[in-house]
């Protein structure tokens, strides 16, 4: 695996959280440019990038978003919400979530409170562009699930399948206990419902949503 420079990095975050947006005009104006932006990367992270770049840019921009709904909102093992997969709508993922926008604060970082701060892509954005360890810690903390996400969209031959390849090549390579880890989870999915979820920001309690993302950020 080639040494990824900081730059590296962050160009590849940032192309993902762009690639694994809902797609819309504005993304399929700029793919060709992804395109050649991670034609400069390491291989092992441009290779999937570009995967994805070329799916999506010739696929019917109607079909892929309602591929995109399809993919993400109906599956359990493809949410892009990182703390669904270790904690599913359990009150647990209240704190998770807490923890997140806390890591956002601490760099300054204001995200948006009509989101909520775990989606793949918000944290992506949050790593290529804000604080490049936290958000690169933030990937690791939910390791489990980012690869979970991988397999299944990689067994589905889905079009957003490299991106999150990418993002993924961008870490450390697995140890057994991640490995387990990550078979257990997508063998057993998230933990069941649990009625009446913790709070997780300061104006009250939130009603935590399966995952759902069918209008982009």
């Amino acid at each position: 695996m080639s040494r990824l420079t900081d730059s590296d990095l962050s160009t590849a975050w940032q192309s993902a959280s762009l690639l694994l947006d809902y797609p819309d005009p504005g993304l399929m104006e700029v793919l060709t440019l992804l395109d050649r932006v991670a034609a400069g990367l390491p291989r092992e992270v441009a290779e999937p990038l570009r995967r994805t770049t070329t799916a999506l840019g010739t696929a019917d921009l109607h079909e892929l978003e309602c591929s995109y709904v399809e993919t993400f909102d109906t599956t359990r093992r493809n949410s892009l919400f990182l703390t669904y997969f270790a904690h599913g709508d359990t009150r647990k993922r209240g704190m998770a979530l807490l923890r997140f926008r806390q890591t956002y604060q601490a760099s300054g970082y204001r995200d948006s409170p009509d989101e909520l701060p775990d989606h793949l892509c918000v944290v992506l954005e949050y790593a290529a562009g804000i604080d490049r360890q936290g958000g690169r810690q933030l990937l690791l903390d939910h390791r489990a699930g980012l690869e979970v996400l991988r397999l299944s969209l990689v067994e589905a031959g889905s079009p957003w399948a490299g991106a999150v390849e990418a993002v993924c090549a961008t870490l450390p390579p697995l140890r057994g206990d991640e490995t387990e880890a990550i078979r257990r989870l997508a063998a057993e999915g998230p933990p069941d419902e649990e009625v009446g979820l913790s709070p997780y920001a300061a104006g009250g309690p939130t009603q935590l949503p399966m995952p759902s993302f069918p209008g982009g950020r």
